[in-house]
């Protein structure tokens, strides 16, 4: 039987030596890459030619299903202010710097963007550089740890371009310091060299807008603060806004849902659009393996119950530390890392990811002692508190001076002396 050439994996391209013959004369027969380079293929064919007929093709790896989140996510964001739902107040303000700077045709004022992660800090970002028709390069504080690194990316900008800096409490302070006189005067020093081969350099650059995002604005020295012509503190979502940012994501996805179900997701993604949509997608697949594809309030409520958010919007690790906290250690006050130790979690996880939501919500309090549980804590679980232990106050002395009917027999009264005491000896 005839036997045509071996098939190929996608995007492979087949050489002359493949063809089950000798290679064309004239043409080079690549090396085999799992051979060493001073090998010599065997005649017939080259060794990877004979790899690739005796192995089957491969099936091309599906994407991973958090780059198809973030290719989702990237297709929900509004690409402008009109169709950027909540946070009313900074829309509103932006929008006056956008349109004045529109008319002065020139750059905007540089902005900081600051508020708790998944409340549209990076989408506003790309909104203003859509509303001003202007380029936008992003970065991020971690990856300029060295001010050639911040000189090369201000070196390429032109005029009236967008950076949007992600993260920009975390750029090490030298190259921190360079940004001021990049952002008030446009311009960086650039020093080359070491010694007395040291020379320095001036570098004008064009006009450009800044957008900073952080999550921790007090980390940000004051002098950087203090240039940005803008600072937006961003705020938690009411559950209204992200109703309207359920059915605006469920139009984009195509998914079906009634307000009921919108109403449930909205009430779990503890004031976060992010987390909404998150929930929504995730609700979606149970509804589409599960059910009919509509989302109602029975299907939302059944999914959140697999993924373990609760009704409230706590998750496992929300209800492991308030759990650890009301029955290991009666309420508190208990300390941090024994917490973290307790739930078996990092210190800075039970700190960065758990305990805002809990504080922000009234379950638990930070005091100088420990953390604590709040009341709501334990009526959020059906338990009740603890007795508190009877206060004993010290007694209190008499106005003219004598001992109170507490105190003990031994005990002098203030500015007097024990009985048989004598006190005339210096």
């Amino acid at each position: 039987m005839k036997t045509g050439p071996p098939p190929l994996h996608p995007g492979a391209r087949r050489t002359p030596g493949d063809r089950g013959g000798p290679p064309l004369p004239g043409t080079a027969t690549p090396p085999d890459e799992t051979q060493p380079p001073d090998e010599t293929p065997a005649p017939g064919g080259s060794a990877a030619g004979r790899a690739a007929a005796a192995e089957p093709a491969r099936r091309p790896a599906a994407a991973p299903a958090d780059g198809e989140d973030r290719v989702t996510d990237a297709a929900l964001r509004p690409k402008d202010l009109d169709g950027f739902i909540g946070q009313e107040r900074v829309r509103e303000q932006l929008d006056l710097v956008l349109r004045a700077a529109r008319r002065r045709g020139a750059a905007a004022d540089h902005v900081l963007l600051a508020g708790a992660p998944g409340l549209g800090k990076t989408t506003l970002a790309m909104i203003i550089a859509a509303e001003m028709e202007a380029p936008l390069r992003v970065t991020s504080g971690p990856a300029i740890q060295h001010p050639g690194d911040l000189a090369a990316v201000l070196a390429s900008l032109t005029g009236g371009e967008v950076l949007f800096l992600d993260e920009i409490h975390r750029m090490s302070r030298p190259a921190e310091e360079m940004l001021y006189l990049a952002m008030e005067d446009f311009r960086v020093d650039i020093v080359g060299g070491t010694g007395l081969d040291a020379t320095a350099l001036s570098l004008d650059l064009p006009p450009f807008t800044l957008v900073g995002a952080t999550v921790r604005s007090g980390l940000l020295l004051p002098p950087l603060r203090d240039r940005f012509g803008f600072t937006a503190h961003m705020e938690f979502y009411d559950p209204a806004e992200l109703e309207r940012v359920v059915h605006r994501s469920a139009r984009l996805l195509e998914v079906e849902i009634d307000p009921p179900g919108a109403a449930e997701i909205a009430g779990r993604s503890r004031g976060t659009p992010r987390i909404a949509n998150r929930l929504l997608r995730r609700v979606r697949d149970y509804a589409q393996v599960t059910a009919d594809g509509v989302v109602t309030r029975r299907i939302a409520a059944a999914a959140l119950r697999v993924y373990e958010v609760d009704g409230r919007g706590l998750d496992r690790l929300d209800r492991a530390v308030l759990h650890a906290l009301l029955k290991l250690f009666d309420g508190g006050p208990v300390g941090l890392s024994t917490l973290a130790v307790a739930v078996g979690e990092e210190r800075e996880t039970v700190a960065e990811v758990a305990e805002p939501f809990l504080v922000r919500e009234g379950l638990l309090a930070r005091t100088p002692r420990g953390r604590i549980a709040t009341p709501a804590a334990w009526a959020h679980f059906g338990l009740a508190p603890p007795p508190e232990p009877p206060r004993t106050e010290p007694p209190e002395p008499h106005r003219n001076g004598a001992p109170g009917p507490d105190a003990r027999p031994d005990e002098p009264p203030p500015g007097g002396s024990r009985p048989g005491e004598d006190r005339s000896r210096p």
